[in-house]
């Protein structure tokens, strides 16, 4: 039986494999979305008229960190979920 967090079950078939590229890319656009939150806020914060708007890049960027594991943990169950090469989820 095919368990979470199980490296193995990255490349066990090949729509393991795409499935683990497709969740890859997202959990990458997310930590480059988090940082890109934090760095305009913090550039924000530089200026009193765009501290609001910093502030709330600031929320947006802790919510997208969070948003990262949840991603992962996405794609393990979705991993464990799809069948093995016989057609069983091992």
């Amino acid at each position: 039986m095919a368990t979470l967090f199980n490296h193995e079950n990255r490349t066990r078939t090949r729509a393991h494999a795409r499935t683990t590229t497709r969740y890859e890319i997202a959990r990458t656009a997310v930590e480059f979305a988090a940082a890109l939150a934090f760095i305009v806020g913090s550039v924000f914060f530089f200026y009193n008229s765009l501290k609001y708007l910093g502030t709330w890049l600031f929320v947006v960027g802790s919510v997208l960190f969070a948003v990262r594991p949840a991603v992962r943990l996405a794609m393990e169950i979705h991993l464990v979920t799809l069948p093995c090469g016989d057609g069983t989820k091992e």
